[in-house]
Parts: structure tokens; C-alpha cells; sequence
């Protein structure tokens, strides 16, 4: 998994038993790698910067050779039996719900009627070096379908927690915050009820914060977040920026491509101090988390802005719920995404669908995803 933040790739070892959604997932190890030369072309791209279809071919490549160095560390001397990979995003860009129509609703069949999205990957060299199958392009089968293509995690979020007691929130900190809701158990001997599940994107969390590092640290980001810790918040700017995620969450739209917020930025760069502008955006992606996940008994967080220790504080703060990090439940938080891409990996192959109609707008049933290419 490589997220929206550029900040490096995750791979993880999942050990499964069972099949479908009887399944369970034991998370066995990890590694993390930097994207090194990979991270420039990946980021213009990812910036709509134009480049050559050599440019683009060889940023493909080199992605590829990355995760196959990064995959034969992780696995060992064990036998992969499956790989799943993301992809990078470099454009997201889903249509409204209420044009996808919503679950149930099937969406004209005009080519403009879906949305656009696009997870670079050339899984071919991945299969041939590692002599495994390779599941990848998870989101394209919902979008074509009519959804959203996101989030597609919350599926892998039950897997792994739907045993716990009580209605179980998990916020992924990652480029963009999505929030994953799982009901209470029916009995503590049964799993809850997948049908319940709920899953959103919520606002942006390290695009935003790793922008003002950018933009106005002049560095790649905040390290712990304590320039954050060091600023003071805004009202104004606080009240501004709420506003902006109420309206992107007003839009029941997975978030990507456009939201990063850089207006936001330009407008008090000038007024304000970088920390205080760093501390005001922790501020309200805090409040965005605990408003969105009220009523829940415990709120498990996970991804990379966990090691912003001023956002997680803020969390803490603002949140009515227990907050622990995955790992509480087995699952270190750094490689949730990876490690819930095995898993959904695995339904694929299954021949489960892994997107949810009351989570991306897809029309039920949905689709089976993937697209597989064999050594």
C-alpha cells in the first residue's frame, strides 16, 4: 500500500483461515521502504503536472521493482501464496452521489456516467519475480458499477474487528481521513452484522498537513507534529476550515484529486505564523473525527498521521470515545491499509465483493473487483 501522502510503501504478511466473510486474518509482519526516486514522478503525476507516456511508462516500472524488492524482504523464506497491491492514486476524481444514484439505483449507462480514478501499477514484473498470482485495480470494478470506488477498507476493518464489543469506530489517518463504523456485536459469541457496516471519507488530514509542512516549513512534514504542538489555534481560520469540510462531507463523495485544501493555506499564510496554521488544521481535523464518530464505544486509530503526536492529542481532546491505536487489537496501526489489502485480496479471490453499497453508492449487488494477472 502507498497512500495518497507519498510518504513510503507498506507491505505486510497476513495469514488467513477460512473463506469469505467467515474468514479470519492474523497480521505476521511488516516493512516499510521509502519511495526514493519513485516519489518525484509519482508526485507529479499525482500534482496533474504533465508529463511524456515515457516518463509515465518508466514511473511504472520502477514502482513496480520497488514493491518486488520490498516483497521478497517481507516474505523470506515463507511462500507467498497471494499478493494484493494498491496501486498509487494519481487521480480520484468520483462523481456526486446523488448522480451515482445511490445503492439500489442503477446509473445510466452513458460512458460519463462514472466517475474517474486511476491507481498506477504494472503488476506484471511483480508476478514474474515473485512467481505469485497479483490482484490489483481494486476500486475500478465499483466505479464502473456506479460508485464512489472508496473507501473500500471498511469490509478488512470487520474482518479484523468485528469482534469487538460494542460499536467500534476506525480512523485512518492517512492523506485523507476516512472513518469506518461497525456495529455492536448481536451476541459475544457472533461477529456484528456486515450489513451494518458504515464507511465514509471525512476531510483531508496529512495531504492538508503535509502541504502546510510543504508549503510553509519548507519541509516534507511536520516530524511528530511539533511545530504544530509549538503554534496556537485560530478561531477564525478553525471556523473557516470547518466550513470546508462540512461541505466536503455535505457531498457524500469519496475525497481525492482537488481537495487538498492549498486555498486554504494561501489564505492566512500571510496573517499567520506556519505553527499556528499546523495547529488550527490539527484542531479541526480532531473535531471532524469526533463528531463523525459520536456514540461510538471505542475509536481505533491507525495510519500515518499517528505519529503526529498534536493530532492524536487533539483526537484525544476532542473525542468522547476510549482512542487506542489498532494495535490494541493486534494490528499495528502503521500497516492497517497494507494489511486489510491482503485481506481484501483474498475475498477477490473469493469471488466476495469487497465494496458495500451503503458505503460507496455502488448499486447492489455490487461487483466483484480486481483484476488479476497470473505468473
Amino acid at each position: 500500500m502507498t497512500g495518497t501522502s507519498l510518504d513510503g510503501l507498506d507491505v505486510a504478511l497476513v495469514a488467513i483461515e477460512g473463506a469469505g466473510l467467515s474468514m479470519s486474518a492474523k497480521f505476521i509482519r511488516a516493512v516499510s521502504r521509502p519511495l526514493g526516486p519513485v516519489a518525484e514522478p509519482l508526485r507529479r503525476l499525482a500534482d496533474q503536472q504533465p508529463m511524456t507516456a515515457g516518463d509515465i511508462a518508466r514511473a511504472s516500472r520502477d514502482f513496480a521493482l520497488l514493491h518486488t524488492e520490498a516483497l521478497r524482504e517481507l516474505a523470506g523464506p515463507d511462500k507467498l501464496d497471494l499478493i494484493c497491491i494498491h496501486g498509487q492514486t494519481v487521480f480520484h476524481q468520483p462523481l456526486p452521489r446523488s448522480t451515482t444514484g445511490g445503492a439500489g439505483v442503477r446509473p445510466a449507462s452513458s460512458p460519463s456516467s462514472t466517475g474517474l480514478s486511476w491507481q498506477l501499477l504494472n503488476p506484471f514484473p511483480i508476478a514474474h519475480a515473485l512467481r505469485c498470482p497479483v490482484v490489483y485495480d481494486l476500486r475500478a470494478a465499483d466505479i464502473a458499477a456506479g460508485g464512489q470506488g472508496a473507501p473500500i477498507t471498511p469490509i478488512a476493518d470487520w474482518v479484523f474487528f468485528g469482534h469487538l464489543d460494542g460499536r467500534t469506530a476506525i480512523a485512518n489517518l492517512g492523506g485523507f481521513c476516512n472513518i469506518t463504523t461497525l456495529p455492536a456485536r448481536v451476541t459475544p459469541a457472533s461477529p456484528s452484522d456486515p450489513a451494518l457496516i458504515r464507511g465514509f471519507d471525512l476531510c483531508a488530514c496529512n495531504q492538508l498537513l503535509d502541504g502546510i509542512a510543504r508549503k510553509l516549513l519548507h519541509q516534507p512534514f511536520d516530524a511528530d507534529g511539533a511545530r504544530a504542538g509549538s503554534g496556537e489555534v485560530s478561531s477564525d481560520a478553525l471556523a473557516d476550515l470547518e466550513g470546508i469540510f462540512n461541505t466536503q462531507r455535505a457531498g457524500r463523495r469519496s475525497l481525492g484529486t482537488g481537495d487538498e485544501l492549498h486555498e486554504w493555506i494561501s489564505r492566512y499564510r500571510a496573517h499567520l505564523p506556519p505553527e499556528a496554521i499546523a495547529a488550527t488544521a490539527c484542531e479541526a481535523i480532531a473535531q471532524a473525527i469526533a463528531e463523525a464518530t459520536r456514540g461510538c464505544r471505542r475509536l481505533l486509530l491507525a495510519g500515518g498521521g499517528l505519529k503526529n503526536k498534536t493530532l492524536t492529542a487533539a483526537i484525544r481532546s476532542c473525542s468522547s470515545s476510549i482512542v487506542e491505536p489498532t494495535d490494541a487489537h493486534g494490528l499495528p496501526a502503521g500497516f492497517r491499509e497494507a494489511a486489510e489489502f491482503a485481506v481484501l485480496g483474498a475475498l477477490c479471490q473469493d469471488r466476495i465483493p469487497i465494496t458495500l453499497p451503503q458505503v460507496t453508492g455502488v448499486p447492489d449487488p455490487a461487483p466483484i473487483s480486481g483484476a488479476w494477472v497470473f505468473p
